[in-house]
């Protein structure tokens, strides 16, 4: 078996290292590896867009066009993630900490109960601010991802500045 992992959650965005010094100390700490899991949200918008489309070529018997709006979306977000994973490797690798880095496009629950079940050397999940924050998980998401997760979950916010 190989070395105990912690869960990094954090969403494909401008934020997306928030929360990693932490996580990084952590695991030095802790004498842990990190496993990043980049959970793509698209808005509810651009996702009704993208379905609409497919629906159109598929309705236009284009089916194989269909299909290739749909990957050519996540061929996209591989292509510009190069340089969000090399900064994630970057980081680790300076402070000693190894690490793993996925990117996936379902929904953050689902995202982490599959991936728990794929990977069973974690042993706690750290949701980033980015995912704790307004523009991330429910508190209704959180409970469900608590009964559905059998690991310790930690959620981080981001710091909140003083003010003069």
């Amino acid at each position: 078996m190989g070395k105990r992992q912690l869960l990094f959650i954090t969403y494909y965005s401008k934020n997306f290292d928030e929360g990693l010094s932490y996580v990084i100390d952590l695991a030095k700490i802790m004498n842990r590896g990190i496993t990043a899991l980049m959970i793509y949200k698209k808005s509810l918008t651009e996702k009704f867009e993208d379905l609409m489309t497919a629906v159109t070529f598929a309705e236009a018997n284009e089916h194989d066009a269909a299909r290739m709006f749909i990957t050519e979306d996540f061929k996209k977000i591989e292509g510009n993630a190069d340089g969000k994973i090399a900064s994630l490797f970057k980081s680790c690798r300076e402070s000693g900490v190894d690490a793993d880095i996925y990117i996936t496009k379902k929904d953050i629950t689902i995202a982490i109960k599959d991936f728990l079940e794929l990977k069973t050397s974690i042993d706690m999940v750290l949701l980033s601010p980015s995912v704790t924050n307004n523009e991330g998980v429910s508190a209704k998401e959180l409970k469900r991802l608590v009964k559905t997760v059998s690991r310790p979950i930690v959620t981080m916010a981001r710091n909140v500045k003083e003010v003069s």
